[in-house]
């Protein structure tokens, strides 16, 4: 997509937050956050030697990535991807960067297979949850970590089911979907940023987003929303309020003729200073196959963040 140039109010390497306010006042913070959807099980058997960790450390490291998150992820893969990225330099603190969140201890050949996030800098204590189940063996979870350096400011990320049934009168994708937004919520009643990222399993047409995207969004294929959040890329002018695609299903009409996006970042309207922007990346191979039958997805947003602990 055409990218918008964000204007910064400070320039620092990595995060930023400008200082000399007063007590409680907004910063303000520059951020990237970049996501995946690897397929860890499903398409690399848990192979940590196939290309896949390669392909996240330098995507992650040449698209300057502050902040990151990893879905479908074994956790064998997860330590490679830990030592990989300490290997290239990227975290500031080698021994606090990651987190790992089990949705099964054995989905990964009898290892666990989950979701995780990691910071260019270092990490505070991680929230977990656990989402109502969906009836299989795989329990949904979100996971969350505020920056050490700006506690105010949490990064989350969660993998929706793509199941639809009913769980006592209302959809358990609806019902998951909101546990995230009212956690998500809770956490910016307390005064946090929160950047939260990864697979949702809806696009951003469906009625089931309707409340977490503001009205502000309102386009042709994305309108009678009641929510109170941006996503990063829907100001993408191929298909305004959708954005750019992240898998490779068929194209469809409330896609503007592109595949789907599922793929998504979030950030609430009232923190975002600015403009903001994202994009999605062609898959990458590893080896002679495709690496994930989803694409990345990163953007970059200049947040207001509240100073101090």
């Amino acid at each position: 997509m055409r990218r918008i140039r964000i204007a910064l109010v400070v320039a620092v390497i990595g995060l930023s937050v400008v200082g000399a306010l007063p007590a409680g006042a907004a910063g303000t913070s520059s951020v990237t956050v970049w996501t995946w959807n690897v397929a860890g099980w499903t398409m690399h058997r848990g192979s940590t030697t196939d290309g896949l960790v390669g392909q996240i450390t330098s995507s992650v490291t040449n698209r300057g990535a502050d902040l990151v998150a990893l879905n479908e992820l074994c956790q064998g893969q997860y330590d490679a991807v830990v030592s990989s990225l300490r290997a290239a330099g990227w975290p500031r603190d080698a021994s606090n960067f990651a987190r790992f969140e089990a949705h099964s201890t054995t989905a990964c050949g009898g290892k666990p297979f989950g979701l995780a996030i990691f910071s260019k800098e270092p990490l505070g204590g991680a929230n977990r949850y656990t989402l109502s189940s969906d009836g299989s063996t795989e329990a949904r979870k979100l996971l969350c970590a505020p920056l050490q350096s700006s506690p105010h400011l949490r990064f989350c990320t969660t993998h929706i089911t793509p199941l639809n049934q009913d769980l006592g009168g209302e959809k358990i994708n609806v019902i998951q979907l909101t546990e995230v937004r009212n956690r998500v919520e809770a956490f910016d009643a307390a005064g946090d940023t929160v950047l939260v990222a990864g697979d949702f399993n809806a696009q951003p047409s469906y009625g089931r987003l309707d409340a977490w995207y503001s009205p502000t969004v309102d386009t042709a294929v994305n309108s009678h929303n009641t929510g109170a959040y941006r996503e990063l890329d829907d100001t993408d002018a191929r298909c305004p309020g959708y954005g750019e695609a992240t898998t490779e299903s068929a194209p469809g009409i409330e896609s503007c003729g592109q595949t789907s996006k599922i793929d998504l970042i979030f950030v609430r309207a009232t923190r975002v200073v600015g403009s903001y922007s994202a994009d999605s990346l062609a898959i990458p191979p590893c080896g002679s196959a495709p690496c994930s039958d989803h694409r990345v997805l990163y953007g970059s947003v200049q947040v207001s963040v509240t100073p101090g602990g």
